[in-house]
């Protein structure tokens, strides 16, 4: 991976990963943009994988990392939530100002699916975008905190507030904190820290306020671009009732809904230790439908 600074409009700055292995491609080829899950980067498996399938297929692809993530650190005092669209939207207006001619495509994961779904919606037709396909999606955030105070989900939450604790620590102290450190550091839920940390450090009047404008099933219906939705029902991080029925959907969204898959999981077949994974060829192949063509049709027909 070759990294690559981005400056952003307000000053702050974040990181680009791109394939080396294809910088030589032209600006004509398609171009995969991923943008990865709640505290990762572009050292995900799930984003890797992905990568590697795009690179097969002879596509150029990138990871956008979110501020702050990773081992990259940005200037502001903000890191990043499930409803900062304004960087991907600044990005890819970058890419098509700097040459890039052939199709334009981008791959959220879970959090990272969640941006992406978003900025979809509001940008509607103008988006550069030829095709998009979000994965894991918690479409309902508020649900999708509740959703992981319960059984086995209990096991994420605890790991993910762990790290999320441990990022904020990196950035921050009790002194230069602008939210309250305390109850930042004793938070045992999702919404407890986005309470505390979240929505006070990005200018949200609280988590119900948060969740309320940046859950990405307000913006379904607005989206003018062909995308796919890949979820599964015994994804620990939501409950079947946050799934949308079709009338809350563009024509120009299809969603995928699998029985079993987990969170970013998907393992088709293959053995343990070698398993077969389902997303990045799903991916690929749905995107692939947009990679020769500029028109963008309705999608629905696919079961």
């Amino acid at each position: 991976m070759r990294r690559e600074s981005l400056e952003l409009q307000d000053g702050d700055v974040t990181a680009v990963d791109w394939v080396s292995d294809t910088d030589h491609l032209p600006k004509t080829t398609p171009l995969l943009v991923i943008l990865h899950g709640l505290e990762s980067s572009a050292e995900s498996a799930y984003a890797r994988m992905l990568i590697n399938e795009a690179t097969k297929v002879g596509w150029r692809s990138c990871v956008l990392n979110f501020r702050d993530c990773g081992d990259y650190r940005n200037r502001l005092p903000r890191r990043y939530h499930a409803g900062e669209t304004g960087d991907l939207r600044y990005f890819l207006q970058r890419l098509a100002e700097h040459g890039q001619e052939g199709p334009l495509f981008a791959a959220g994961y879970s959090l990272g699916g969640n941006v992406l779904l978003k900025y979809l919606g509001e940008a509607g037709a103008e988006s550069p975008l030829h095709g998009s396909v979000a994965v894991c999606v918690p479409l309902e955030l508020g649900k999708c905190s509740d959703a992981l105070n319960t059984g086995f989900s209990k096991i994420y939450q605890h790991y993910l507030l762990k790290s999320m604790k441990e990022s904020v620590r990196r950035k921050f102290n009790q002194h230069t904190a602008a939210f309250n450190w305390d109850l930042a550091m004793t938070a045992t839920t999702f919404a407890e820290f986005d309470d505390a940390v979240t929505a006070p450090l990005h200018g949200f009047d609280g988590m119900n306020d948060y969740y309320g404008k940046c859950s990405s099933s307000r913006f379904l219906s607005q989206i003018a671009k062909p995308t796919l939705i890949i979820n599964a029902i015994d994804d620990p991080f939501m409950t079947p009732d946050v799934i949308p029925d079709s009338s809350k959907l563009s024509q120009h969204v299809t969603l995928e809904l699998s029985e079993a898959g987990g969170h970013v999981g998907f393992i088709e077949g293959g053995t343990p230790w070698r398993p077969k994974f389902y997303l990045p060829p799903r991916i690929i192949e749905f995107l692939s439908n947009y990679s020769a063509s500029t028109s963008f049709m309705d999608n629905r027909t696919r079961p």
